[in-house]
């Protein structure tokens, strides 16, 4: 990150210094007017506004909350723990992404003075233009958009570890740097570079965590949807159950409980969507579409 930008985020804020002067936790009231700790969007973002960010507050134990508007944090140095829905511990890393949709029970030990992470507060309205502009749309993306879109519940969050992937980290800095210096034209601005997030991230869907066994299911269902985004024209339920090592039907029973849909129904939907791209963008014959995507 720019060290100008970061050691902007590094200067202590005046809920820290309180809490480096005596006072022994977070206080509640600055986040909430309710009695349940439920971050309110209206209590960190102006009205009109769709998206902020805020850097973590450190030196103190956060603690169990829910948030009202989807979060992702960014960890921009340093390194932060947080215990998800009571059972789940994560340690996030330089350069890792978190998801959290409104379902999420979520808790962060204390941080360090050089343990600098970004909070996005983000709206659910704030996500139109993104998803607009994704013309091609394709199943994995699809998973991205449900697991952080208000309602779901079979995901609530995303880990993604994405230091040394250039490309992601420039999109997020430039969104903390568009808001912190109020840029002409702040709102497109940055929608357009969430959309353009969106579309890396799922191009680096192995960015995943992969080693969490608390994130099974989520590694089983994106290590099928990158197969059939690549394997659309001949793959199998039977050839990916091989790769991974695990029975058919468990993976159809894991994708039916976190996508809606059976393996089978997973690729034909893939098989149309890239129909639709050919037919749009391409002037081959039918004959030939149906023999690229693999129906005959």
């Amino acid at each position: 990150m720019d060290e100008k930008l970061l050691n902007k985020l590094k200067e202590i804020t005046e809920e820290e210094y309180a809490l480096l002067n005596g006072d022994e936790s977070v206080k509640q009231e600055l986040y909430t007017a309710s009695k349940e700790f439920v971050i309110d969007s209206k209590k960190l973002l102006e009205k009109g506004q769709y998206i902020q960010f805020r850097p973590h507050t450190r030196f103190a134990h956060f603690p169990n909350h829910r948030h009202n508007y989807v979060e992702m944090l960014y960890m921009c140095s340093g390194s932060t723990t947080h215990i998800i829905n009571d059972n789940t511990t994560l340690v996030l890393n330089e350069g890792d992404i978190l998801f959290m949709n409104q379902n999420v029970y979520h808790e962060i030990l204390p941080a360090g003075e050089d343990d600098i992470a970004v909070n996005f507060i983000i709206l659910p309205a704030f996500f139109d233009k993104p998803l607009a502009m994704i013309e091609e749309n394709n199943i994995l993306r699809d998973f991205l958009i449900s697991t952080i879109s208000e309602g779901s519940s079979a995901n609530t969050y995303l880990h993604f570890q994405a230091k040394n992937i250039l490309p992601i980290n420039n999109l997020i800095e430039n969104m903390i740097w568009t808001i912190l210096n109020k840029t002409p034209h702040i709102n497109s601005t940055i929608q357009t570079t969430m959309g353009l997030l969106f579309m890396n991230l799922s191009h680096y869907a192995d960015t995943l965590k992969k080693d969490d066994p608390n994130q099974y299911d989520q590694n089983i269902v994106f290590s099928v949807l990158q197969y059939i985004e690549t394997h659309y024209k001949n793959g199998s339920l039977e050839e990916i159950a091989s790769d991974l090592g695990l029975p058919t039907y468990a993976i159809s029973r894991t994708l039916k409980k976190h996508t809606g849909s059976n393996f089978k129904e997973l690729l034909q939907t893939r098989k149309l969507q890239q129909a639709v791209y050919y037919l749009k963008q391409t002037n081959l014959s039918i004959d030939d579409i149906m023999e690229n995507i693999g129906y005959n």
